[in-house]
């Protein structure tokens, strides 16, 4: 799921496959849950007219901010929030949670599985919202 994801933002084509993986979940699985809503959001970024991107991009984020109020700690649904909030035109006003997000994700890395670890600090490393000090120490 961590590879699709990351994969579905670099095209229409792969967003699209990673939307149709998802888009059928309805589980309980809270982190699950957060992904098929970021594949919604994706696939608004591909969309050709404004209304549908509109559409697509809300439905997304609301099923996203439904999995993060059912499971607040869980530090992959804060790194998908994060992610799409990086990444989100200023215009969509959807960037408030950036801080929150980074800080439960390193006050709580240690914690976590050695794969999503892994994850986690892929995404740190590349990411604009993480200082040069809080890659440094997330690195070692």
């Amino acid at each position: 799921m961590r590879e699709n994801y990351i994969l579905a933002s670099q095209s229409k084509e792969k967003a699209e496959e990673f939307n149709k993986l998802m888009v059928s979940y309805s589980g309980e699985n809270k982190t699950l849950l957060a992904y098929k809503g970021a594949s919604i959001a994706l696939k608004a970024k591909f969309a050709s007219d404004r209304k549908t991107k509109k559409e697509l991009f809300t439905k997304g984020i609301t099923i996203l901010e439904q999995a993060v109020k059912a499971d607040s700690n869980n530090a992959e649904i804060r790194l998908i929030r994060l992610s799409i909030q990086e990444n989100t035109p200023k215009i969509l006003n959807y960037k408030a949670n950036i801080s929150e997000d980074k800080k439960l994700i390193l006050t709580t890395f240690d914690k976590q599985n050695k794969a999503l670890q892994e994850h986690l600090k892929s995404f740190i490393m590349q990411s604009k919202s993480f200082t040069a000090q809080e890659k440094e120490l997330i690195a070692n």
